[in-house]
């Protein structure tokens, strides 16, 4: 069931106003993430309102579906998007990595309502997700994995031994996905260690590969649904991006990777975005 027109032009203004109050945490927290949260807003936004299932009044609710943030540095984004679900006060937002506070760094299981395992330390979270689709299996169960992973977090081993896991054990209640926005903390990901050819890679690990545009809805409801019905092993959707989407002088550029943007930096942003 592709996204309608209208349907369309409501998420993307979501995705906007998602991007806004992604941008005015990371200054007021003065650090963090910026590029990579950006850059996975529409592949959230597909998630949280077309695909998955879920109950904000009910975070441990039986049949939800599971979402793994493997790339857990990107937690801004997903913090607006569970505020603004209602798992918890949009006024947490402005406490974005401070002591003792409900949203760290990176997600936090143990304090952060919506948080199904805590992240940040890279190429976990392909295991964990295994490990919740595989309990799925043994308790026939008919709620998925979701897992978002970095392009440059694919340089990791435990990726792969994970890759083969899923495959071996014909998850097809597991979909990964890679924001593969091809930039990382040192530089290019081609540069640093190359990942190419990605589909081709997973493709040989057992998985069915689908490709995506990362800020496209359309493109990207098409590719959750068509791996949906993918039967026998797990799916993998490379959804292309671009770091720092939405704000021009943040888009491509390595330096954004870690950065929180200054107060000027936002207020330019900021005019952009509206």
């Amino acid at each position: 069931m592709s996204l309608p027109e209208n349907k369309i032009l409501e998420l993307k203004e979501i995705a906007r106003q998602l991007r806004v109050e992604v941008l005015k945490m990371l200054t007021l927290a003065g650090s963090g993430h910026t590029g990579g949260s950006l850059s996975i807003i529409e592949i959230l936004v597909t998630l949280y309102f077309f695909k998955l299932r879920y109950d904000p009044k009910n975070p441990t609710w039986p049949d939800r579906d599971r979402f793994v943030l493997s790339k857990g540095h990107g937690a801004p984004a997903l913090y607006a998007i569970l505020a603004r679900l209602g798992y918890f006060n949009e006024a947490e937002l402005k406490k974005l990595r401070k002591i003792n506070e409900m949203l760290q760094g990176h997600p936090y299981n143990i304090s952060t309502p919506g948080i199904e395992i805590s992240t940040g330390s890279l190429g976990q979270g392909l295991s964990a997700a295994n490990g919740m689709a595989l309990a799925a299996k043994l308790d026939k169960a008919k709620w998925r994995v979701y897992v978002l992973m970095g392009d440059g977090e694919t340089q990791e081993g435990q990726i792969w031994e994970a890759a083969m896991t899923a495959a071996h054990y014909h998850l097809d209640n597991l979909c990964g996905i890679i924001d593969a926005n091809k930039l990382q903390i040192d530089g290019s990901v081609c540069e640093i260690m190359n990942v190419e050819p990605m589909k081709e890679k997973w493709e040989a690990f057992g998985w069915q590969v689908l490709e995506a545009d990362g800020h496209n809805l359309h493109s990207l409801s098409t590719a959750f649904d068509q791996c949906e019905k993918i039967k026998g092993k797990p799916c993998m959707i490379i959804a292309h991006t671009v770091k720092g989407k939405g704000v021009s002088f943040m888009e491509g550029k390595v330096g954004y990777h870690g950065v929180a943007p200054t107060e000027e930096e936002l207020e330019k942003a900021l005019l952009e975005l509206r």
